[in-house]
């Protein structure tokens, strides 16, 4: 007996050896066998989930689970799936084979003769397809509509089809007063509006645009001009009698459709110009059920002089319908040069001309030149009185209005006075207003501030945070007084952790109790309750977050809610800021009771959605060997249960562990950062080690990491899987002196992780991107620690780029240096030595680590001649230095085979110093621009590198 279990227990033993041994080390050719959860969404009845599970690369799985059922009906490449409002009905696209639009691809086949997505309709009750149709482009639900689906097809009908199909479908009396001579090119795609119960189909020709009211009672469209019979109109179909309605007819084109929420009115654009005019002008139409009436043109008084209508912002109704908002802007000017028929093209003058005087510098103007020559002012119409009133103007700008344009006020916002600081200061500042709706006038809320005061949802305040005194503040609209609510409250309300040399940002706010009554503000941990009209004050979470060092923020469980219950339970998010443990309690706004946990845990926690009608749940839990797979329980969380299983194939694979670390820094700061150890990690062996950091990073420690090809950084799971640690340590900026702040941290974390004993400190190697590229490069100018360093896309030289662009956006690099990232805190005429010391290239004769530089030839981030600066001088150095530029690429390599590429170059790399593995090909001989694009030259020295 004692022999049988013996023989039992050491074939146990030697499964389990088995099992492990036949576990394999991530490879760059696995990539694709990780897949990624999208659009989860959960019926408003709670009885069902939807959900993609998608690879990399590749087609894609859609999943519908019944939650009373263990397995999930599946269909394949299934995308943008939505239920309709009733939880009837599954609606969903699929998408064309991967592998046979590649295969069309390399064939080199037009785009037209690609296969196009189909469109299908799952009855729930059943599961069994309801509809299905070919070659669909786009679909529409209505958001609180049931019964009704529309969706445009990809290729028109004959005409002869279009014309009987829409009589036989439509209403004979309004399609005839709809036909009329068209143009020679038809354009637009066939619209067909599905009946849900019914299975009837309405199919419209040459729709452009279609939209439903929100509750689904009507259906408007605009038609683009045909070939034959019929010109562009706008058409409403009245889903209740089925019956097609001509709204407006006759006009060259139609554009920014818009309902009311019962669709009883409709809005829109409509031109008479030709479409081949470089500047056509539109008009606004309002139809009220009857006919469609003008509202605004050119002529219209109460516009500013020499203004018009414009195309470029958006037509809405206000939440009751009463109030119609739409955009306006200055006629174009027309210039006598800009049209000057008697000069040739390579005649014309084409030059830039910077001037000091200008609020935005030359870069900044072309790159928003497009937005710029569109933008739009805010303007409103009252459909009772018949008026429109102007609201936004050259002086403000930028009209705010409460989402659903509910609020009689809008705040209006002006940087005009602070634009040319813009380059040099941060906070960026503005000035506020209040814009009455109902009289356009508007009144001073805040001047030069760095906040961005938004309405109250019951209209009554408007609120924000100002840096300069670390205080929220409220203006009342009746009395136009402002308050600070916070001058008195013992709390922080700015960012605790802020390192930069500027004015620290907040927390930021949960949102308002019913009828304006409270406040509910955040800091470091807690949540606050301010009544904004007596100043009383009560930490909502009883103290609790800073007791237990949890920090606690609102979960809105009902999107559409406006306030938060003055006297309810509410859902509270939790974070232990110590050891980074996440999850969910309850609180009570009415009581002042700790709040209750939920479930507290060692895993990250996110993305909740509520079912409408019910208490169901689903979220995302991960951790580092976790994949965020998809979970189903109730807000109380009693009940819990794991939906997907999106990645099986990971236990087939080696993987890790992560762990906190804490040490203090040079200086005396205490610190935290996260080390992740192999799998079947022995701390009687030693391992080489690589090091990554940006800024602070240990929050995500229950952040899992899938194996992908990342565009900036190393994969903590592939290195991990190889047998690497990867230590991830935090910084503490000091101002003025960064790079000593960083060289303060990673030093004394990497010394303090080697004092353990189970790391091989000849081959610890370093890798940064971005700020953390600047941080690598100039670590390697003061210590030799790192065996081997990739820095991407590095600030080398503080001097030159201090005075270069964000090309992104055209800015000056100037505040950044100043106030943010850079922390060094004054100009380069105050601080010169700062720029200097702080800038690796400086001291790139110190440099004796081989280096790898990521800088890709169009970043609009930093400059790529930073890394140029780098690569050239550890070049003549004689230093041994390697730069990739992926061409064409912004500040990382966003293309999936450059992204593939650059971690198995940076994997080569690494290997080759940190493991002893032969150098590459690429490393060894480089690749001569006469072999670009003919060879990649990843084989290994000693291979047979031969080129064919």
């Amino acid at each position: 007996m004692r022999l049988q279990l013996r023989l039992t227990i050491l074939f146990f033993i030697a499964f389990i050896f088995n099992g492990l041994a036949q576990k394999q080390p991530l490879t760059h050719e696995v990539y694709d066998l990780w897949k990624d959860i999208a659009s989860p969404s959960i019926a408003n009845n709670g009885e069902y989930v939807l959900y993609e599970i998608n690879p990399a690369q590749g087609d894609g799985m859609l999943y519908l689970q019944d939650t009373d059922k263990d397995e999930p009906t599946t269909f394949a490449r299934g995308s943008r799936p939505a239920f309709t409002y009733d939880s009837k009905f599954a609606v969903f696209q699929v998408q064309p084979p991967y592998d046979t639009v590649r295969q069309m691809k390399l064939e080199k086949k037009k785009d037209a003769e690609f296969p196009k997505d189909s469109l299908f309709v799952v009855a729930l009750n059943s599961g069994a397809t309801a509809a299905a149709f070919e070659r669909v482009k786009s679909y529409r639900l209505p958001k609180k509509g049931s019964g009704w689906l529309a969706f445009l097809n990809e290729s028109p009908l004959d005409t002869a089809t279009e014309a009987k199909e829409d009589s036989l479908k439509g209403d004979a009396d309004a399609i005839q007063v709809f036909w009329a001579d068209k143009p020679e090119k038809p354009e637009g795609n066939e619209l067909v509006i599905f009946n849900l119960e019914t299975k009837e189909e309405y199919r419209y020709e040459r729709v452009s645009n279609y939209q439903f009211s929100e509750d689904g009672s009507q259906l408007a469209f605009t038609r683009v001009a045909g070939d034959s019979v019929g010109s562009a109109g706008v058409m409403a179909f009245d889903t209740q009698t089925q019956k097609l309605v001509p709204v407006d007819t006759g006009k060259v084109s139609y554009g920014q459709l818009s309902l009311s929420r019962d669709g009883g009115a409709i809005a829109f654009l409509a031109s008479e110009d030709s479409l081949e005019a470089d500047e056509r002008y539109h008009n606004l139409y309002l139809w009220n059920g009857k006919s469609a009436q003008l509202i605004a043109d050119t002529t219209t008084q109460a516009l500013p002089a020499h203004w018009m209508v414009s195309n470029h912002g958006s037509v809405r109704f206000s939440y009751d319908g009463q109030r119609l908002f739409f955009s306006t802007a200055p006629r174009p000017i027309e210039y006598a040069y800009e049209g000057d028929t008697t000069i040739l093209e390579d005649e014309r003058v084409k030059v830039d001309i910077w001037s000091w005087k200008d609020p935005y510098i030359q870069p900044m103007q072309l790159e928003q030149r497009e937005s710029e020559q569109k933008r739009s002012y805010a303007a409103t119409y009252d459909v009772s009185t018949q008026q429109v009133r102007q609201l936004g103007t050259e002086e403000i700008p930028d009209i705010q209005f409460d989402e659903d344009k509910r609020l009689p006020y809008a705040i209006g916002i002006s940087d005009l006075p602070y634009r040319k600081q813009l380059s040099w200061e941060y906070p960026f500042h503005r000035d506020a207003y209040l814009v009455d709706i109902n009289s356009g006038e508007s009144t001073p809320v805040a001047t030069h501030t760095s906040g961005y005061p938004q309405l109250s949802p019951g209209g009554n305040y408007a609120s924000w945070y100002e840096a300069r005194d670390s205080s929220w503040y409220a203006y009342d609209i009746a009395s136009q007084q402002t308050t600070n609510l916070t001058e008195k409250i013992d709390a922080n309300f700015y960012d605790e952790l802020n390192d930069v040399p500027a004015l620290p940002g907040s927390y930021g706010m949960a949102g308002w109790t019913e009828n304006d009554e409270h406040i509910l503000l955040y800091d470091y941990y807690d949540i606050w309750k301010v009544n904004p009209k007596t100043l009383e004050f009560s930490n909502l979470t009883n103290g609790y977050g800073r007791e237990n060092q949890l920090a606690f923020r609102y979960e809105q469980l009902d999107p559409e809610a406006y306030f938060i219950p003055a006297n309810g339970e509410i859902l509270l998010s939790a974070f232990d800021r110590e050891n980074k443990q996440s999850g969910y309690f309850r609180e009570h706004t009415g009581n002042s009771r700790p709040p209750q946990k939920l479930v507290l845990d060692d895993y990250r926690f996110y993305g909740l959605q509520k079912a409408q009608d019910s208490e169901a749940i689903i979220y995302r839990k991960s951790s580092f060997i976790a994949f965020p797979d998809l979970w189903l329980s109730t807000t109380d969380f009693k009940d819990t249960r794991e939906l997907s299983d999106a990645n099986p194939q990971q236990q087939d694979y080696l993987w890790g562990t992560v762990e906190l670390v804490s040490w203090k820094s040079v200086d005396g700061t205490p610190l935290q950062g996260m080390l992740y150890k192999p799998e079947n990690f022995d701390p009687s062996q030693q391992y080489p080690m690589m090091v990554y950091f940006y800024e602070r990073y240990s929050d995500n420690l229950h952040r899992h990491l899938a194996p992908e090809p990342h565009r900036s950084t190393i994969n903590f799971t592939f290195y991990t899987s190889r047998g690497y640690l990867v230590f991830v340590p935090d910084i503490v900026y000091k101002e003025g002196y960064p790079g000593e702040s960083a060289l303060n941290a990673v030093l004394s974390g990497t010394l303090h992780v080697m004092e353990e004993g189970f790391v091989d400190e000849d081959r610890i190697g370093m890798q940064g991107h971005s700020w953390g590229g600047y941080q690598s490069a100039y670590i390697i100018t003061r210590s030799n620690l790192f065996r081997a360093a990739e820095a991407g896309a590095p600030v080398a030289n503080m001097t030159s780029a201090y005075g270069g662009i964000r090309w992104g956006t055209g800015m000056s690099r100037m505040f950044q240096y100043e106030r943010t990232q850079s922390r060094i805190g004054g100009t380069l005429w105050e601080y010169p030595l700062r720029y200097i010391e702080n800038s690796p290239l400086f001291m790139a004769d110190k440099i004796q680590t081989p280096l790898l530089i990521l800088h890709n030839d169009h970043d609009t981030a930093v400059p790529w001649e930073q890394g140029i600066e780098l690569f050239v001088a550890l070049r003549r150095l004689g230093k041994p230095a390697w730069m990739l530029n992926y061409n064409g690429e912004p500040h990382w390599p966003l293309k999936y085979p450059n992204r593939k590429d650059f971690a198995m170059r940076m994997q080569q790399f690494f290997d080759h110093y940190l493991k002893d593995e032969p150098m590459p090909a690429w490393m060894e001989k480089g690749v001569p621009a006469t072999l670009k694009g003919r060879t990649l030259r990843y084989e290994l020295t000693g291979e047979d590198t031969r080129e064919p």
